[in-house]
């Protein structure tokens, strides 16, 4: 049986082992080489029937699931982006480049101890830490573990880091420097529909309904219909772009990443800091609220299924509540008038 832990010596003399499963190194605290020895042999005696157990019990397991001691991570990584197609995929492959995931890519799942995956979070960043989760619970759901690697309980809490919703005055900013017309009517339509930009850079001029003053499309990330009633502001932004197909041509060609990156790159040029594109549907949730316009519409105009989430997006609104005297005088008016 292979030795979990082998022996060397550093410069000064002392003694050190390395554990060849975790990569760790530690000290023996001693520079005779006999002592070192009996310290190693130790070590190895004492994680060999641990081993032997696991080596039978791989045996057994083998029999139900005989790819058990050939399926590493990146076969998980594999199969779950099987199932996904269109930006999620992209998604998912972006997020499957992590470094981090180096770690454990060539690593069979049997064999795989919690060290592996905190070493790997350690390492990686926010998008670790969600996407290392769904690996586990993936391989726990298709029983290629017979538990999880790391406890729910004992997982890094996600912090994610400060969101915002863009400004006026910066929106305004960004506007007024933009030079391509495209872009600068593109940003104009985040700021009054509040949609993500995949949707709005594929709106076409068939969506507009001018005779009621309407735009309608389906979310592609959820395949929720979205219908919003124009203003005043939108419904002159419109009149500058194409009158049929797309209303963005270029901009609907482009990666997502690649109008994002456009976008942060004006940012920087301002001194924006904070924001991005997704920052226009945090902006029109906050201005929604804080204006008082009812919770279901901005669920609806946002293309969300849950009130939670529109919650979420609007978390940062200030709202100034009137006290409930000014509510009871503007009842009885009403009903004065009404009689």
């Amino acid at each position: 049986m292979k030795q979990r832990y082998r022996l060397f010596r550093r410069e000064n003399g002392v003694y050190y082992s390395l554990d060849t499963l975790v990569k760790k190194r530690n000290s023996l605290n001693t520079a005779d080489p006999q002592e070192a020895r009996r310290f190693l042999n130790a070590l190895n005696e004492a994680c060999q029937q641990p081993a032997v157990n696991l080596q039978i019990a791989q045996v057994y397991l083998q029999h139900s699931d005989p790819e058990l001691v050939k399926r590493t991570w990146q076969h998980v990584m594999d199969e779950m982006g099987r199932s996904k197609s269109g930006s999620t995929k992209i998604r998912w492959d972006v997020a499957m480049k992590d470094k981090a995931f180096d770690r454990i890519r060539k690593l069979t799942l049997i064999k795989t101890q919690g060290e592996h995956f905190l070493d790997a979070l350690h390492k990686g960043r926010v998008s670790t830490n969600v996407f290392l989760r769904r690996l586990q619970n993936f391989a726990l759901d298709m029983n290629w573990i017979p538990c999880s690697i790391i406890p729910k309980r004992q997982w890094p809490a996600i912090q994610f880091k400060e969101k915002r919703g863009i400004t006026f005055d910066e929106h305004q900013a960004i506007i007024s420097r933009e030079k391509n017309l495209e872009r600068k009517r593109f940003y104009e339509l985040c700021w009054h529909l509040g949609g993500s930009q995949g949707d709005i850079a594929n709106l076409k001029a068939e969506d507009v309904d001018w005779a009621n003053r309407t735009i309608s499309f389906t979310r592609k990330k959820t395949g929720v219909p979205v219908i919003l009633h124009l203003g005043d502001e939108a419904l002159h932004t419109l009149k500058d772009l194409p009158g049929e197909g797309l209303l963005f041509p270029y901009l609907a060609r482009v990666r997502a990443s690649d109008r994002a990156t456009e976008f942060k790159q004006r940012c920087q040029r301002l001194g924006i800091e904070g924001v991005s594109l997704h920052s226009y549907r945090y902006a029109w949730a906050e201005r929604a609220k804080s204006c008082g316009y009812p919770e279901r519409f901005a669920q609806e105009a946002l293309g969300h299924n849950s009130v939670a989430v529109h919650r979420a997006y609007a978390k940062k609104a200030k709202v100034k509540l009137p006290s409930l005297e000014e509510y009871e005088q503007k009842s009885l008016s009403l009903k004065a008038m009404n009689d």
